[in-house]
């Protein structure tokens, strides 16, 4: 009996230990960021209007810049961002506004969109297009016409913003378009905790821990970096 309740405790302890070197772990991976030394630049990118952030805690605990989520295809919007936008830059942290582009879309309505809902400005970080496969979206055009209908959409979003575009590519999306070779824009990528190569040139913004516990902000943010 003696024999059987030492066994069954150390079993126990066992558990114990690996349930705490898997806290320890979560907590690590929820709070890393690449070096400061590395990557001077750091910021974040908030992707839904649910996210609730104070932006004043925020740039004091290090969020050098902001970007928001600001439309979607040719209709959707983000009806918070007015005012996300105008309290981000009462703290005093850069911001940027994201269309997310929509392959059932043409490219003269997602611009409108865009051009309706985000203010133009000096004081404005330039313009992103991010381009993910989307749920609500089941087509796959051919190459040659997604890159005639990006070409369009990129002219007009610069022409708003009197600023180069960033590209924000999702791996799938340049896996099956190669928009990267095409596109001679800043690109911006996305992969967990090591540094991305799925494009044909290196990155210029880098999104380095999707969920990363930051400070001042409801939920997990997506911490991204800049190349210096």
């Amino acid at each position: 009996m003696a024999r059987r309740r030492g066994k069954l405790l150390g079993i126990v302890l066992v558990l114990l230990v690996l349930g705490g070197l898997a806290a320890g772990a979560w907590l690590f991976a929820a709070r890393w960021a690449p070096s400061r030394a590395q990557y001077p630049v750091q910021g974040v990118y908030l992707d839904t209007h649910e996210e609730r952030a104070t932006w004043p805690t925020m740039k004091a605990t290090g969020v050098d810049f902001a970007y928001l989520l600001a439309t979607i295809g040719s209709d959707g919007r983000d009806q918070d961002f007015q005012r996300r936008l105008a309290e981000a830059k009462a703290a005093g942290v850069r911001v940027g506004a994201v269309h997310r582009f929509d392959l059932c879309r043409l490219a003269g309505d997602q611009a409108g969109n865009f051009i309706t809902n985000v203010p133009r400005g000096r004081d404005m970080l330039p313009p992103v297009i991010e381009m993910r496969f989307l749920d609500s979206c089941k087509d796959r055009p051919g190459r040659a016409l997604v890159l005639s209908e990006i070409a369009a959409l990129i002219a007009q979003i610069e022409n708003h913003s009197g600023k180069p575009a960033v590209i924000k590519l999702g791996k799938d999306f340049e896996a099956m378009y190669d928009i990267s070779t095409a596109v001679n824009r800043t690109v911006w990528l996305q992969r967990d905790f090591f540094p991305p190569d799925y494009a044909a040139r290196p990155f210029v913004m880098w999104t380095a821990n999707e969920k990363r516990d930051v400070e001042g902000l409801e939920g997990p943010g997506n911490w991204v970096v800049v190349q210096p």
